[in-house]
Order: C-alpha cells, then sequence, then structure tokens
C-alpha cells in the first residue's frame, strides 16, 4: 500500500505546500474510498445506550435515553425521551445504526419504538410484536432483532424476530427450551443465546438454564449448558466471542447477587465465573463494544443505583468504575445496547 503524506505536496513550482480551503476533490490511478451517505447510517462509533428504567419505591419510571462512549470513562449524558408512558422492563436490540426497543409493563408490552444512535431526540414508531412481552431477553446480528420469552402474565416459550432496517411488526420465529420471564440475551453474528429466567407462578423459581439460535434460520432453540447459579433479572452482552450475564436474583428481588459470568458463544458449555460488580444488584444495563462491557444502574431490592462500571472482555476480574447514569434506575434486563454489540461482528 502506498503512503499518502500532505506534507510532501507542493505547487506546480514547488514554491510552497497546499492551500486546501472550501469544497475539496481529490483525483488518482489507484482506489480511494470515501465515506458517502448520511451520518447517521455510518455508524460503528462505540456508542452505548440505555432506556428508560425503574427508578425505585415512590418514584416515576424513567423516560431517559442516556448515551455515552463506551471507550471513554465518563458520566453518560441525555440522549432524548422515550414516549414518558411509564413502561420499564423493555427489550432492546440494535444494528450500527439504530436502536429498537419494545414490549414492556405498560401500556402496550407489544409496542416498538426505534431512535437512529448517532442523532439525539425523542423515539419513532416501529411496529409490535407478535405476543406481549415484559423483561424478555433480546439478541441481534444487526439484521435482525430478536425477543424471547417474557410474558406479562405467563411463561413464554415464543421468540420472534424483527428486521432492523424495516419499520414493520415482528415474525414469529420459534420457541425457547423453557418457557420463562426475566431472563437475557446476547449473541455473535450467527447465533443468540438466552439466558436465566424464572418461572411466573408460585413458587417463582429462578432458572440456570442457557439455550440458543441459529440467527439465520427459524426454530425451536437448544440446550446451551447452564450459568453459575439460578438466576433471572440479570442484564446481558457480549462481543463476537464472549458473552456476560452480570447480578441478578437468585430467589425473589431481595436475594441479589454481584457475580458476573461469562461463556464462549461460539462452543456450547456451562458459564463460568468472570469477576464480580461493584454493587449486589439486579436489572443491570449491558453495552458491550469489541473490548469492553459496560454495566449500567441496577437495583438492589430497595433502591436503585446510577454506578455505571466496566470490565475488560478479554481478562477475568471484577468491574471497575466508568462514572453515573443521569438517573439512578434499574435499565431492565435488555433495556440497553451498542453500536458495536458482538453480534455486529
Amino acid at each position: 500500500m502506498s503512503e499518502f503524506r500532505i506534507d510532501q505536496i507542493k505547487s506546480q513550482d514547488a514554491s510552497r505546500g497546499p492551500d486546501i480551503a472550501g469544497i475539496t476533490t481529490f483525483t488518482g490511478t489507484s482506489g480511494i474510498v470515501m465515506p458517502s451517505g448520511d451520518t447517521a447510517y455510518r455508524g460503528g462509533r462505540g456508542r452505548g445506550i440505555a432506556v428508560s428504567g425503574y427508578r425505585g419505591p415512590g418514584a416515576s419510571r424513567s423516560d431517559n435515553i442516556d448515551v455515552l462512549t463506551i471507550s471513554s470513562l465518563g458520566n453518560s449524558i441525555e440522549f432524548g425521551q422515550t414516549l414518558s408512558d411509564g413502561s420499564m422492563q423493555l427489550g432492546a436490540n440494535s444494528s450500527s445504526t439504530r436502536m429498537i426497543f419494545g414490549g414492556g409493563s405498560t401500556p402496550s408490552p407489544t409496542h416498538c419504538r426505534y431512535i437512529e444512535i448517532s442523532q439525539t431526540g425523542t423515539t419513532m414508531e416501529f411496529g409490535n410484536l407478535t405476543h406481549n412481552r415484559r423483561g424478555c431477553g433480546c439478541s441481534s446480528n444487526g439484521v435482525r432483532g430478536f425477543f424471547s420469552g417474557g410474558a406479562p402474565t405467563g411463561n413464554d416459550l415464543y421468540i420472534d424476530y424483527v428486521n432492523i432496517a424495516t419499520k414493520s411488526d415482528a415474525i414469529s420465529f420459534g420457541e425457547l427450551t423453557l418457557g420463562r420471564r426475566q431472563g437475557a440475551g446476547l449473541g455473535s453474528p450467527t447465533r443468540g443465546v438466552f439466558t436465566g429466567g424464572y418461572l411466573l407462578a408460585s413458587p417463582y423459581g429462578r432458572y440456570n438454564v442457557i439455550d440458543y439460535i441459529t440467527m439465520s434460520s427459524e426454530g425451536n432453540a437448544i440446550d446451551f449448558g447452564d450459568i453459575t447459579t439460578i438466576r433471572s433479572n440479570s442484564g446481558a452482552g457480549s462481543n463476537s466471542i464472549r458473552g456476560f450475564i452480570p447480578g441478578g436474583c437468585t430467589t425473589n428481588s431481595t436475594t441479589n447477587i454481584n457475580t458476573i459470568d461469562y461463556l464462549t458463544i461460539t462452543s456450547k458449555g456451562d458459564a463460568q465465573e468472570f469477576g464480580d460488580l461493584s454493587y449486589t444488584l439486579h436489572n443491570a444495563g449491558v453495552m458491550p463494544s469489541a473490548t469492553r462491557a459496560v454495566f449500567a444502574g441496577g437495583y438492589s431490592g430497595s433502591s436503585s443505583t446510577n454506578v455505571i462500571s466496566y470490565v475488560t472482555i478479554t481478562t477475568l476480574g471484577d468491574a471497575a468504575d466508568f462514572g453515573d447514569l443521569t438517573q439512578a434506575r434499574a435499565i431492565g434486563n435488555d433495556g440497553a445496547s451498542s453500536d458495536s454489540h458482538g453480534g455486529l461482528g
């Protein structure tokens, strides 16, 4: 590859370097590719997005959408607003340019809306899920976004998906190995993985199940292995190789853990312990890149937190401080995503 150096360009009489101003063009005999199209559709910016969340007893549910830069440290800033409809425990999927979130508590648990990740503002209409969902596990390869389980009043087996680039209703995909609510999801470009959850009937037992799908085909999920302990209400996220499941509830909303599990997406097998969160909590949002997994917010069983922490994906160890959210809140199992997660390669 040849080297193009601006300090070696001179005027025709060699008396000075180039004067560059106004509209500048370039021609040459070798190839050069310049960016094209609206910047909203280029993606790959390393942004993490966290949507809505439960703020705690007596407090209104947050309608904030936060954004942060995964490669840096610092507080998140406000991206925009949801519809202020009081919904929480949304599921979220994203491509490198668009984030879609759907389901939730009230008033419309089939409803999906979206944002363009490189822009700021309020959400826009997208379509509807095939089933009511609250606390579903989500996974995406940038083309398809999957929503699994999470029925508000039952133990949902169903998996559906949306085509992220197209504003339309979801399509049925298949079924989980076990019907459940408050599971979580992660994935690679080819495989979606869904973990944990609980039975929505007394005694509300938690599960250690992990199952997976092949994203390019339709069909039922297949057993993958087990997480290190039974739990629900965990976040989840991944790069294209390694997935993370931080925190969660082991028996009810006040028996939380701070363990971070990890698994290798390309192989089947049980999850292993990666390290610990700085807080014992459930419903943290996860925003991953190729090198970092960022964990935002959560709920201890009596109060919510605004803490953001992170781990370096290739190492083992405890989470380190990143910054703070704009509001203390539980983001939900999958109410967070990024434009650089593992499903995008």
